[in-house]
């Protein structure tokens, strides 16, 4: 394994886990504990990771409340990954479902996709509603709220009372951070508080969520792993993690 190989290859498992110690990477990438130390300190200096006593953890945990990104923003980054994410979860919508899709990039990329068929789909997206206006033969029902200007959706007391009135069939739904421990997360309380409704109200919940959202504990407790029946993520996600994943009872699907 050449160096910059061993130096992702550390990066992807401290995003994954949280915090990995110095033992287990050098196990993972064969080389001595002191080589890993040296990697560490080198990672540490480019911002990656963080050196902890002992091992590392991920950058990305620090911190308190994080804004929420601007859906422009979203739109770009790993594109590639959720349209294929997307694609796979429509694979799971039949005619005559009641649906719910959250404000997510990887939502609005199904609702582009969508064939027009009979559904009835809820949803708090503005781009999402947008989206299947177009579309004749699906019923599209907003939930209504405080607008979040970044997400370009409606979230609140408003939307969360609207959603105690339906029951839905599947839901699907990201997240910011996906962590094995501490379950799904957000970068705020409204937005949790929210999906914390939409998967009360589902019958099956399917988490879309690309490889680099896991490990990743952001601000704003969702839910625990528990309550998914399947996440659809990309073939970056480790062995290690979709095993664990799998011994939860979660249908795990890799595209």
């Amino acid at each position: 394994m050449l160096a910059a190989e061993r130096y992702e290859m550390i990066v992807r498992l401290v995003q994954e886990k949280g915090s990995v110690r110095v033992t287990e990477l050098s196990v993972q990438c064969g080389v001595t504990e002191e080589t890993i130390r040296r990697d560490l300190d080198r990672l540490e200096s480019e911002g990656r990771l963080r050196r902890s006593h002992g091992g590392a953890v991920s950058v990305k945990q620090e911190g308190a409340s994080q804004p929420e990104i601007p859906y422009t923003q979203r739109e770009i980054t790993n594109a590639e990954e959720k349209r294929r994410i997307a694609e796979e979860a429509i694979r799971f919508i039949e005619p005559k479902d009641r649906i719910l899709l959250d404000a997510s990039t990887t939502a609005w990329y199904m609702a582009a996709r969508l064939p027009d068929i009979p559904l009835t789909v809820l949803t708090n997206s503005i781009k999402v509603a947008t989206e299947l206006s177009q579309k004749e033969k699906i019923e599209v029902i907003v939930i209504g709220g405080k607008l979040a200007n970044n997400s370009l959706s409606f979230v609140g007391p408003l939307a969360e009372r609207s959603l105690e009135t339906y029951y839905v069939d599947k839901l699907f739904l990201s997240g910011k951070g996906v962590h094995l421990e501490r379950g799904i997360s957000e970068s705020n309380e409204l937005q949790a508080r929210l999906k914390q409704q939409m998967i009360g109200i589902a019958e099956r919940v399917f988490l879309l969520a690309d490889s680099s959202k896991f490990g990743v504990t952001s601000f704003t407790h969702v839910a625990d792993l528990s309550t998914v029946d399947t996440l659809v993520t990309d073939r970056r996600i480790s062995r290690e993690t979709a095993d664990k994943l799998g011994e939860l009872g979660i249908n795990v699907l890799t595209v």
